[in-house]
């Protein structure tokens, strides 16, 4: 599998944990990234790579359709946004459905994703309230959330989780490394060491569970 715009790794554990050999690649430098890394344009080397892969899994940078950047939000913050994080979501899906591969695109709620599936981390049995969406070129299933509705369940952004309130609520802010490292652990990534990777990371549960589903469908 190739994973694109693969952070820390996250999104990747999980898709190896469901058997797949990963290989990364992102813009940035990775040291926190598990597994054999590229440092480069997702959506290039998605044209110029993707067809000497399995499958392709890719995380185009959420900002666009963050809920986050309505904080503050004016005209003129507004457009600066709109050109500082573009929406990388098109062109990524173009590169992708050109390789000819299966693919998986995750984001945030509010992004334009194509008949997507949603995952939260309470359903999948984690003390998480983190909800992502998936869009593949192959059927996913999706996991219904338990009930009672868990955003009550939920801790705050900013609280680390008691007995009362065990439950996480992971976006970026400002926090201290005490959250950092209770959120990795929550989040199933102990490797990654910087606030800003851990929140903006995929749990592995997420996409283990995808990952299953797809060599389920490579298998057939």
């Amino acid at each position: 599998m190739l994973d694109a715009y693969c952070g820390d790794g996250g999104s990747s554990m999980g898709y190896h944990l469901a058997g797949f050999d990963v290989m990364g690649v992102d813009i940035a430098s990775r040291r926190d990234y598990p597994f054999e890394y590229v440092q480069g344009d997702a959506v290039e080397f998605i044209k110029a790579h993707g067809h000497e892969f399995d499958v392709i899994a890719a995380s185009p940078p959420c900002h666009h359709a963050s809920r986050l950047r309505h904080y503050n939000d004016t005209p003129e913050t507004r457009a600066t946004y709109e050109s500082k994080y573009p929406n990388l979501i098109p062109p990524t899906r173009a590169a992708l459905v050109a390789s000819g591969k299966p693919y998986v695109i995750e984001n945030v709620p509010g992004a334009a994703l194509v008949s997507p599936i949603v995952l939260c981390g309470h359903a999948l049995g984690l003390k998480l309230y983190r909800h992502r969406l998936f869009e593949s070129s192959v059927t996913l299933t999706g996991i219904p959330e338990p009930k009672p509705y868990h955003p009550y369940l939920c801790a705050r952004n900013s609280y680390l989780p008691t007995a009362s309130r065990p439950y996480m609520s992971i976006h970026g802010g400002k926090h201290s490394k005490a959250w950092q490292r209770k959120a990795a652990e929550y989040m199933g990534t102990p490797w990654i060491t910087s606030i800003v990777g851990v929140c903006q990371a995929i749990p592995p549960a997420y996409t283990k569970y995808i990952g299953q589903q797809l060599i389920e469908t490579l298998d057939r």
